[in-house]
């Protein structure tokens, strides 16, 4: 099921792959860093993982290591440097840490709760046709 694509909504394992990967990505920019050949390498990935469909437990895992990665980071960010300047992407977009760590939380969050939308559709029982 978290392949389904209910609606033609993106299903549930993309939404945990991104949520994963983009929590990595930002907080990468908000230490100041490029994305390295690697975190490169899986968002090229995630583009392609209803092909792939990498099982659930394999998901949980990445969102677990990314999750544990960012708090730690985040317990250790000086308050003092959070209006400091970063640059996003190949376009060196403006930002702050403050930015990206707020964004970081902001994005997560609403995929996090399309995973947990898409959840329950897929357990809904089917409702009986109407005839209009």
């Amino acid at each position: 099921e978290i392949w389904a694509h209910p609606g033609g909504s993106a299903a549930m394992g993309f939404h945990a792959a991104h949520l994963a990967g983009s929590l990595d990505r930002l907080f990468t920019y908000a230490r100041g860093e490029s994305l390295s050949e690697a975190q490169r390498d899986a968002l090229v990935e995630e583009r392609r993982l209803a092909d792939v469909r990498p099982p659930a437990a394999a998901l949980v895992a990445r969102v677990d290591i990314a999750v544990t990665g960012a708090l730690a980071q985040l317990a250790e960010t000086d308050a003092s440097h959070v209006l400091d300047a970063r640059e996003v992407g190949r376009g060196r977009l403006p930002s702050t840490v403050l930015g990206l760590l707020f964004h970081a939380a902001e994005h997560c969050t609403r995929h996090a709760g399309q995973i947990a939308t898409l959840g329950k559709v897929l357990q809904a029982p089917a409702e009986p046709a109407t005839g209009a």
